[in-house]
């Protein structure tokens, strides 16, 4: 469980840190200021959004796989519901980091 706690808080400090300097150079360009918040929700949306669909997706083709193994016949139909499943995940992503433009924008 400690191994799961250190990967969970380096995966959230890796994508909070470049979205966080980033859009806190641009507003320190623009007004001069220090609004740190929107650049920490930017790095968090992403960073959860990444972590959750990180953690969505290995699950879901580990238990294709096993699903698979148990049952090759069903393979064909277990690889549809296998696709759709890793798009819904991946939209996550996605919501993610159209979250995180629009409060770099914010900034800026």
């Amino acid at each position: 469980m400690l191994k799961l706690g250190k990967f969970f808080f380096w995966t959230i400090i890796a994508a909070l840190v470049p979205f966080a300097a980033s859009a806190q150079e641009a507003h320190a360009a623009a007004e001069g200021g220090s609004s740190l918040g929107p650049a920490l929700g930017a790095g968090l949306a992403v960073g959860l959004a990444a972590l959750g669909c990180g953690i969505g997706q290995g699950l879901t083709a580990g238990n294709t796989t096993a699903g698979i193994a148990r049952n090759p016949s069903a393979a064909g139909n277990m690889f549809v519901n296998y696709i759709l499943g890793m798009v819904l995940i991946e939209s996550i992503a996605i919501y993610g980091l159209v979250i995180a433009f629009q409060l770099v924008g914010k900034i800026g």
